[in-house]
């Protein structure tokens, strides 16, 4: 049977009543915004206090994160369309549980990305899969301009990172995206992964571990 959607009327279509009505109050929030001058400069705090009241005013919250969460996402899962919906889950859920957000003295986007970790884990052991960590998450961004032959040893050797990286456990490779490509600070990644700041020292410090002993024996083997 064909599962029922809904429509907000921007040609997006949601799978439950609810989602559909949050993200058309978050369609509407151009307006609120219209209204309300200056609200696009307030700090999260204030946006949080105000959403409480005003559920449209989450949609500056979601304008202000959607980027930084799509992009983990995506890192995580290797599919647009997939980080796409993940992207979706993870701010229904942050709006349906804002009434109970308290400011424990790290920034809002840890808390975001919290419930976008425990989002694609859940889709990750539903469908029994390993992360796929995309290419742009080891490629180190973008870098000048090389000659050919640098360009093709600079991709040999990103591919390699990549394989090494793919090997990793789940936890491991989640570290090395929010360390290095959202650039989270040890106490904001353990906030997001549940664990304490030491625990995420001594993480990062076995997957570099790992990382470097991995590597050479790649290039061992490839040398032999």
């Amino acid at each position: 049977m064909k599962r029922a959607t809904y429509d907000t009327g921007n040609g997006r279509r949601w799978r439950n009543q609810r989602e559909a009505t949050v993200f058309s109050n978050i369609e509407r929030q151009r307006t609120f915004r219209e209204e309300g001058a200056g609200v696009t400069e307030l700090s999260d705090s204030e946006l949080i206090a105000l959403a409480k009241e005003e559920p449209e005013a989450f949609g500056t919250l979601y304008e202000r994160y959607v980027g930084r969460i799509y992009r983990y996402l995506y890192y995580r899962t290797g599919n647009p369309q997939d980080a796409e919906d993940l992207t979706a889950r993870t701010f229904y859920r942050a709006l349906k549980s804002l009434p109970r957000y308290q400011d424990r003295g790290l920034p809002f986007a840890a808390w975001l990305y919290r419930i976008a970790h425990n989002v694609v884990a859940n889709w990750l052991r539903d469908r029994s899969r390993r992360p796929v960590v995309a290419l742009e998450a080891v490629g180190g961004g973008k870098s000048r301009e090389r000659e050919p032959h640098e360009a093709i040893e600079k991709q040999e050797e990103q591919e390699r990172l990549l394989r090494v990286v793919r090997s990793l456990p789940p936890e491991r490779q989640e570290l090395l995206i929010l360390k290095f490509v959202e650039g989270m600070s040890n106490a904001e990644i353990g906030a997001v992964m549940g664990r304490t700041e030491g625990a995420i020292k001594s993480l990062y410090h076995r997957t570099l571990v790992a990382l470097r002993a991995q590597l050479a024996e790649e290039e061992r083997a490839g040398e032999g």
